[in-house]
């Protein structure tokens, strides 16, 4: 388990990630970020590797904290009801984009400059893809409930068009404007029954 000033170190790089870029990670620069003697973050993080590992192990768990009780408790669904499992998809994916969006958008900003980085570094690819498959396998369990034929195959579609809800909202062409819950709801929606009603994933 993570110590607190462990915890503390690689919560300031992700705040350091998300202001600054992936160029602006410096042991000088977390130590700033968090208001801890120069030289502090090099005992946890010898060196730059190290540090983007312990950000970005430290980030999905904060992303894992964010979304566990949707993931791992869904609404009770009376038996042979798709159409309520349907809906506890739906509102478990817009639950977790409009997290990603608004109190978690510092941790989605460091995650999108992470995986960046990790497209150069094999070893930080190689981490980012084993922290990641616990999303994939709730979010597979969450498709086949709601009645997916192919829930590994729409699962990879339906996180691969959330990344794009979130990069359009976050930093791309929507950016400009306050993420719309409602508008979100109503994409995952015909995502989520496009899939499931249209079985997508075949």
């Amino acid at each position: 388990m993570a110590s607190a000033r462990s915890e503390a170190v690689a919560d300031a790089a992700i705040a350091v990630l998300a202001d600054q870029g992936v160029r602006g990670l410096t042991h000088r620069a977390v130590d700033n970020a968090a208001g801890l003697p120069i030289g502090s973050t090099s005992n946890h993080a010898r060196t730059r590797a190290a540090l983007l590992k312990l950000a970005l192990v430290r980030l999905a768990a904060v992303e894992a904290d964010d979304y566990t009780l949707a993931f791992d408790a869904p609404a009770p669904v009376p038996a042979g009801s798709a159409d309520s499992s349907a809906e506890n998809l739906i509102d478990v994916v817009t639950h977790a984009l409009v997290v990603s969006l608004t109190t978690g958008r510092q941790t989605t900003l460091a995650r999108f400059e992470l995986a960046l980085e990790a497209s150069r570094r094999p070893e930080l690819r190689q981490l980012y893809s084993h922290l990641g498959r616990k999303f994939q396998l709730a979010m597979v369990d969450l498709l086949a409930r709601a009645g997916s034929r192919a829930p590994v195959a729409d699962a990879h579609m339906l996180m691969s068009a959330c990344e794009g809800i979130l990069f359009y909202w976050l930093v791309g062409s929507g950016s400009a404007q306050a993420a719309d819950q409602t508008e979100i709801r109503h994409r995952v929606r015909g995502l989520v029954h496009m899939l499931v009603d249209g079985h997508g994933g075949n």
